[in-house]
């Protein structure tokens, strides 16, 4: 019974402790952390108008304006890889201030293009306008992301780090999933554009949180801070690459690209096939539980489809503090083969037990590896290259979206067609498929562990 008592008490304490650690930490990461559910928030809740706005003010119809938000969402994506050095070359709070005031001028340019450019049609004035918009907040976000989580590595030390990641990326989803309780009754009063006047506020909010909050005084005792925790001197200097010349800068950044390093390369890769999963998530399953369930499921689909991001902010602090002790690396490997494995649930057949199993275990191995891939890029970066490391980090992202709608709408049309009795779908094949290519992922990582762990010497 002591023994048993023994165990609860130090899963409790495992689970509490990196809690402690992060509440203890410095000013200049609470503001971050504020700043980015701010952000969040702003970002999900235009982009789950956006279409909606492009149809009534801007006079698109759907397939212009499903372009237009691809445009956004995969522009955000492709402009990490093109600015995320930014943030090496001035600093994390030059780089969030710049970023957020790109996102504010870019979000009150799309709100007041009805008023100022009434025109309908694409390439109308209107059009045009709100287009330019978009691009400051491409520009923004381009800056802010790798920002964001180099401040997480320049702010933490060896015990919070790994909370550190998980909060922002839960935080993250938290901004996914509010929207949803802060939209619709402004929507029903004020509009679409009364919406966007709300997330305009909470982008000048998260402006002001930065410039009062991360202050150069709090940046640099979190990094002081940091240091001394850590018992060494191997944080970054936002200072050092100001200090060399143009000319060094780009021996510097030539010598250690990213794209030079085979290792950062096969990772972020080798999770194309398991981030799959991710895209379904908008790609499949809204059509799935419409088509394959009756009753509930299918009246009450958006449910379902919208449980991830919520399950995430709970789930990921306390899976990550039951593991912030765990090596990255296999924290990876058995991430993504938790994370795939329920997929093959679904392939014993479309029940709700089968959907729920799926969505929850599915959620937890997201959480178990999704902070630690952050985390693991962070850590992987040499001195003064966070940025651009995080930025290309997110590349295979973009290619995640584009290869996998490239091939989920043949699958539905194939084995969960529209207008067709349940009895004669295929669904289970359709996830058998989806799990034999998720799980590519983690037994790469596994035959590939030996080679990736050569010569690495942080944490992970």
């Amino acid at each position: 019974m002591a023994s048993e008592n023994n165990s609860q008490n130090s899963i409790i304490k495992e689970l509490i402790q990196p809690f402690k650690d992060l509440a203890h930490t410095s000013r200049a990461l609470f503001g971050l952390n504020l700043s980015y559910v701010l952000e969040g928030i702003t970002y999900f809740g235009v982009v789950g108008l956006l279409a909606i706005f492009f149809n009534k003010y801007v006079g698109l119809n759907d397939i212009e304006a499903g372009w237009m938000v691809g445009i956004m969402t995969a522009g955000i994506t492709l402009s990490q890889l093109l600015l995320g050095a930014t943030v090496d070359w001035i600093g994390v709070r030059k780089s969030l201030l710049i970023a957020l005031l790109f996102m504010l001028v870019g979000r009150i340019m799309i709100t007041i293009s009805p008023t100022f450019f009434p025109g309908s049609g694409i390439w109308s004035m209107n059009h045009i306008f709100v287009m330019f918009g978009i691009l400051g907040i491409i520009v923004g976000y381009g800056i802010y992301q790798p920002a964001a989580y180099t401040a997480v590595k320049k702010f933490t030390n060896e015990n919070t780090a790994a909370m550190g990641y998980a909060m922002l990326y839960a935080l993250m989803n938290l901004g996914g999933f509010l929207p949803g309780l802060i939209s619709p009754p402004v929507r029903q009063s004020f509009g679409i554009t009364g919406v966007f006047w709300v997330y305009v506020g909470l982008t000048v909010a998260g402006l002001t949180t930065v410039f009062f909050i991360i202050t150069n005084k709090a940046q640099k005792q979190a990094i002081e801070e940091a240091k001394s925790e850590n018992g060494n001197s191997e944080k970054e200097d936002d200072d050092e690459l100001s200090k060399m010349s143009a000319k060094e800068k780009m021996n510097f950044y030539i010598k250690n690209f990213p794209l030079r390093d085979l290792r950062f390369l096969f990772f972020i890769f080798i999770l194309i096939p398991v981030q799959t999963l991710f895209a379904h998530n908008w790609l499949t399953l809204p059509l799935y539980t419409s088509r394959a369930f009756d009753g509930f499921v299918q009246q009450n689909f958006e449910f379902f489809v919208n449980l991830n991001p919520i399950l995430i902010f709970i789930l990921t602090p306390m899976v990550t503090a039951l593991t912030s002790k765990k090596n990255t690396y296999e924290m990876m490997i058995i991430g993504t083969f938790v994370m795939a494995s329920p997929t093959f649930i679904l392939a014993t057949g479309a029940t709700f037990t089968n959907l729920m199993l799926y969505l929850v275990i599915m959620t937890i191995g997201e959480a178990m590896w999704q902070p630690r891939f952050l985390q693991w890029v962070a850590e992987i970066a040499p001195k003064n290259m966070t940025g651009i490391y995080m930025g290309i980090g997110q590349f295979p992202w973009f290619l995640t979206k584009m290869i996998t709608s490239l091939y989920s709408g043949w699958f539905l049309m194939n084995y969960c067609p529209a207008d067709t009795p349940q009895n004669l779908m295929n669904t289970e094949i359709m996830w058998l498929y989806y799990g034999v290519i998720a799980m590519v992922s983690p037994i790469a990582l596994i035959l590939a562990k030996n080679w990736m762990l050569k010569g690495f010497k942080t944490k992970a």
